[in-house]
């Protein structure tokens, strides 16, 4: 580390953070983790390979960070309006709505998160996610909410998931590839019918 970087500002450390997460936003997205080392996040960046070392342990710590980071982006979006009193319908419609509407216009993130999902990074996040003991975030806890109701079928949480949510990822990317164009009326019929998979 020269002596430049050791006194860095803070604000210009924050630059240097913020230059390595979009750089391995990047290229994971478009070349997938194994086409992402961290030197080719480095020279992305703009910084010295030993200057990510500075702000995260590994690249299973960047990874990881980035996915948290992305998460709790798509979860302040699902939260803005979010009707916390209202029916589980209209709730869950909030919901997928507000998440469709994130991702086609953040197509990076899509990509990011589906590198995350089919790797095994993903498959740890779920397992603890649907098995393990962390506190639930609101999210599953609607779903449980519309299990004990009776309104959601009696299946596994994850099997829900799959049926609600994976629908919509797939729906979003074929809009940025430009196979079907996305518009309100279509969002509102498409998450309709993503609830409909789910009800009794």
């Amino acid at each position: 580390m020269d002596k430049a970087e050791k006194y860095d500002k803070p604000d210009k450390c924050a630059e240097k953070r913020e230059a390595i997460i979009q750089a391995a936003l990047e290229l994971v997205a478009e070349q997938g983790f194994h086409g992402a080392p961290m030197a080719m996040i480095a020279e992305k960046a703009g910084v010295g390979a030993g200057t990510i070392y500075r702000y995260f342990e590994n690249k299973d710590d960047l990874i990881r960070w980035i996915y948290k980071n992305v998460e709790e982006r798509f979860v302040e979006v699902m939260m803005q309006g979010y009707p916390e009193h209202g029916p589980v319908r209209e709730r869950l419609v909030h919901i997928g709505t507000a998440l469709v509407r994130h991702l086609i216009n953040e197509p990076l993130q899509l990509r990011f998160v589906e590198q995350f999902h089919n790797s095994p990074y993903g498959v740890d996040h779920r397992r603890e996610k649907i098995f393990g003991q962390q506190k639930k975030d609101i999210i599953s806890e609607l779903f449980d909410e519309a299990v004990a109701q009776q309104i959601f079928k009696p299946l596994e949480l994850a099997i829900l998931f799959s049926l609600f949510f994976g629908p919509l990822v797939d729906i979003c990317r074929d809009h940025i590839l430009g196979f079907i164009k996305l518009d309100d009326a279509l969002i509102e019929q498409v998450v309709g019918a993503c609830w409909d998979a789910l009800r009794r």
